[in-house]
């Protein structure tokens, strides 16, 4: 009976909160498969925990950011002694951080709806070489702000998908386009298909990835390039993985530091058939 009594003293311990507790494998088969069993459950409780303590700590990081941001500049505006420009200047800047933490709490939302979520409902069949268009036009005014050329090769083609959601996935991955090419550079975006899937793909001229960047860049709140951590919130690619997973896509990437950065979608083409 001591084995059957350490793993209810062990699973108290888990109940107040305790996930590093572990019980050793002794006695009969089936204790020793119970005990494997609940030291398995521990230990992914406890790896569960340290994500959710993670995601709440840089969550708290990302919002305390603007705001002390905001507070500082609005203490500055108070004073009598800021020329006109200096003003206007200011102010711009509490504008893009309010719109920043706009930014990021539809991202948050949105990204914690899509990790409860096992599925897509409210699919649609439409146009992907159109979806991706309308999203070239509604970030349009930053491609000439930053005086890019465009580079546009799209083969009509039908999906099947929830059609709000995935336009999240093309204005994600253009934006990061966008920001990452130098003034005058250049973004390529191409669709085409390939048997029973289509390929979308939006390639930059920026200054590439190294291999450390690339295996954390879908990674929640991580921005490989920290001089412009103030463009995002580093979600928007973890929106595009969760996104496509629970659509039946894939994204890879392919980059090199000096060449610039590819990231490819792949979805499942709609079968009229």
């Amino acid at each position: 009976m001591r084995p059957l009594r350490n793993l209810t003293e062990a699973t108290k311990k888990v109940a107040a909160g305790n996930f590093k507790v572990t019980v050793e494998a002794k006695g009969s088969r089936e204790i020793n498969q119970l005990a494997t069993s609940f030291n398995e459950m521990t230990k992914e409780l406890a790896s569960v925990e340290t994500l959710r303590s993670d995601f709440i700590n840089s969550i708290s990081h990302e919002f305390k950011t603007p705001i002390v941001s905001i507070r500082g500049f609005a203490r500055r505006l108070k004073k009598n002694i800021l020329t006109d420009r200096q003003r206007e200047e200011y102010l711009d800047i509490i504008i893009a951080e309010t719109d920043r933490l706009t930014r990021l709490s539809s991202n948050v939302l949105l990204l914690s709806k899509l990790e409860s979520s096992d599925r897509v409902t409210e699919k649609a069949v439409y146009r992907l070489d159109e979806q991706i268009r309308r999203a070239i036009l509604i970030l349009d005014p930053l491609l000439e702000k930053k005086h890019l050329a465009l580079d546009v090769n799209l083969e009509p083609v039908q999906v099947i998908a929830n059609e709000e959601m995935m336009s999240h996935v093309w204005i994600n991955i253009l934006e990061n386009a966008i920001k990452f090419s130098p003034e005058g550079g250049a973004v390529k975006v191409s669709l085409y298909s390939n048997g029973r899937r289509a390929t979308a793909s939006v390639s930059d001229s920026g200054m590439g990835m190294d291999e450390d960047t690339k295996k954390h860049v879908f990674d929640k709140f991580y921005q490989g390039d920290q001089s412009r951590n103030t463009d995002g919130n580093g979600l928007g690619l973890s929106l595009v993985k969760r996104i496509l997973e629970l659509s039946d896509g894939r994204v890879t990437i392919d980059s090199a530091p000096g060449k610039g950065t590819c990231l490819a979608v792949s979805l499942s083409i709609y079968d009229q058939s």
